[in-house]
């Protein structure tokens, strides 16, 4: 018996269900929200504390929640331990907390001279506003990434829209304010 809750314990799964139904049984005792601070959330475990669970209402709806907050607190603590393993193996360069949605944000491209801008403008106004990524290589005399990377922060910028040659179905590029 104690070994499966040793096992159950263990480093994948630091939070047990069972602690927690044990923990908020505690009411009955006149602790209620001890489960809370177990669970990491020691704002709300005082609130219940103070107010009997919210007056019981709390205490009781806790009850049927119980196993989901075991889960995320436990997901939680995961992608702690996998973020501080990372930092430990990279010597460090990471944010304190992913940013929100779990992924890390994009490192920043680095800035492509503005001449090629220019180069890619007057492509652009000499076919009627709208540019390919093949007429921007001929343009500037850069790679096709190089182009289309300009294109596309030009894009999230702001100033040109993306859309498809009906006749061909290649991605144009259509600078607007170019159009005659």
């Amino acid at each position: 018996m104690l070994s499966a809750m040793v096992d159950e314990t263990d480093g994948a799964q630091p939070h047990s269900k069972g602690i927690s139904f044990l923990l908020w049984l505690a009411c009955f005792m006149g602790f209620a929200g001890i489960h809370r601070f177990y669970l990491g959330r020691p704002v709300s475990g005082f609130l219940y504390l103070i107010t009997f669970g919210i007056f019981g209402f709390g205490q009781f709806i806790d009850l049927f929640l119980l196993p989901g907050m075991v889960n995320e607190e436990n997901q939680r603590q995961a992608a702690l331990r996998a973020l501080a393993e990372k930092r430990a193996l990279h010597g460090g360069g990471y944010p304190a907390l992913p940013p929100a949605g779990g992924m890390p944000a994009p490192a920043p491209r680095p800035a492509m001279p503005e001449d090629i801008r220019v180069k890619l403008l007057n492509a652009a106004a000499k076919n009627n506003g709208m540019l390919s990524v093949t007429q921007g290589v001929m343009a500037t005399g850069k790679t096709f990434e190089e182009v289309e990377e300009m294109l596309d922060s030009m894009v999230h910028s702001g100033y040109v829209d993306v859309t498809n040659d009906p006749q061909s179905g290649v991605v144009v590029y259509n600078f607007g304010q170019l159009a005659t």
